[in-house]
């Protein structure tokens, strides 16, 4: 058998792959074990927040932030702490970045492009109502849900990577220098919204273009192009497009167009469709307050522990065997078997590894939780969707066993699936129930 996995837990959370990183946080994929819902987990470090007096704004935009649910910005559902850390449970959203989009295909044909940007200034306009910034909208934090619909991630949290001086104003070093604002890069205090909708009018560019307004290899004569807002514009745009983009890229924040403004630009109105989403006022907060409490009372628990196969001892092998001995899916009366077994020598990783990659092609989900599987047929059958229900037990420290049964839908067509599957992990396979039956 392979070498046991260590699994981390957070909660009612397990803890998966890293899929972000930066300087104050890392994003884990991870999955509620209760209803089985991806997440993506923000962890914070807790000194480091605390270090930069940062906690009173982190807590207030945190709370804003759990109160907007916009369906096109990435929800946060709930935050956690420990003694050390921060825990912040968001939507996981499986499209990918907006900018792979620009990176495959160039540049947008421009009803496509307004769509997204109509989207991205509705989100950021709801969000600015409610008192919150983004201050860092790049296309990393751009990202597309399954229907193709605009996801603007880390609305409210990027204050954690800048600071807030004695004159109220907030101050940042950029490392994103390309879509900042010039009041940003002048580093004399600047207000969120006007430097947002900035960061919005280069991501409007981008879609159109297919190329950056303000780029050079020299860093001090980038700034200089973006302090005077230099650039040029591709002889394909529309005249309405380059009307509104040079509104938004005004260098003098006290005279650029505002959101209010840019709702009524004919350009912006074309095709327009406000979303139409419920606002709950059901939130609960008390999550928020609890995670700076130093009191371990309110402290998230978190585990490690080793996920290996159930073992089966010789009493449950026994009781199994009738089951073992019948032999194929056909009892004595004709009737289809509900569950099959087979056993296998192989490790129980690449068992479940085997299953899935002979499930997928056959228009199978796959769900895994341990070394226990949940396979989903996509395409409604005679009697719904078919779900499979398979699970592998340890016999010996060499041996598997493994059950395959019908978990929902028709069972001739859990019958016909088997049969695939089996024919797809012959090299898998050490005994199946056929060959018990042979043997018997």
């Amino acid at each position: 058998m392979s070498a046991a996995k260590i699994k981390r837990r957070i909660g009612k959370y397990e803890l998966g792959r890293t899929i972000g990183e930066g300087t104050f946080a890392k994003v884990k994929f991870a999955r509620n074990i209760e209803t089985m819902e991806p997440v993506a987990l923000k962890i914070l470090d807790k000194e480091k927040v605390l270090k930069h007096k940062m906690v009173e704004q982190i807590k207030r935009e945190i709370a804003t932030m759990k109160l907007i649910k916009h369906p096109n910005v990435v929800r946060l559902c709930e935050v956690m702490g420990s003694k050390t850390k921060i825990f912040i449970v968001l939507e996981f959203v499986t499209g990918g970045e907006l900018f792979d989009k620009i990176v495959k295909h160039g540049r947008m044909r421009e009803e496509e492009a307004r769509r997204y940007f109509q989207q991205l200034i509705h989100a950021v306009d709801y969000c600015h109502s409610r008192g919150v910034y983004h201050r860092d909208l790049k296309p990393e934090n751009l990202l597309l849900d399954t229907q193709g619909n605009l996801k603007v991630s880390d609305f409210g949290l990027s204050a954690l990577s800048r600071q807030v001086r004695d004159d109220g104003l907030l101050h940042t070093t950029c490392g994103t220098p390309n879509y900042v604002a010039p009041e940003v890069l002048n580093d004399r205090g600047y207000d969120g919204a006007t430097a947002d909708l900035w960061s919005c009018g280069v991501i409007l560019f981008v879609l159109l273009a297919g190329y950056l307004p303000f780029d050079d290899s020299n860093l001090m004569n980038l700034y200089k192009k973006i302090s005077v807002g230099e650039f040029t514009y591709p002889s394909w745009l529309s005249l309405g497009a380059m009307k509104l983009i040079s509104q938004i890229l005004n260098p003098n924040p006290m005279t650029r167009i505002t959101i209010p403004e840019i709702l009524k630009d004919e350009w912006f109105k074309k095709d327009f469709k406000r979303p139409v989403f419920l606002e709950k006022d059901d939130t609960n907060l008390d999550d928020v307050d609890a995670v700076f409490r130093d009191s371990e009372e309110y402290h998230v628990t978190e585990k490690r522990e080793e996920e290996q196969p159930t073992a089966m001892n010789a009493f449950e092998l026994i009781s199994m065997s009738k089951g073992l001995n019948l032999g194929n899916l056909f009892d004595t009366e004709q009737e289809f078997k509900r569950e099959t077994r087979f056993t296998s020598k192989c490790p129980a990783d690449e068992i479940i590894s085997k299953i899935e990659e002979a499930a997928k092609p056959l228009g199978f989900d796959v769900h895994k939780k341990n070394y226990k599987m949940r396979l989903e047929k996509l395409k409604e059958g005679r009697k719904g969707n078919l779900n499979v229900a398979t699970q592998v037990f340890q016999v010996a420290p060499s041996l598997h066993m493994v059950e395959v049964r019908k978990a929902k839908g028709d069972t001739l067509e859990f019958h016909r699936f088997y049969k695939n599957l089996s024919s797809s992990l012959k090299d898998v396979v050490w005994k199946s129930e056929e060959d018990m039956q042979d043997r018997s």
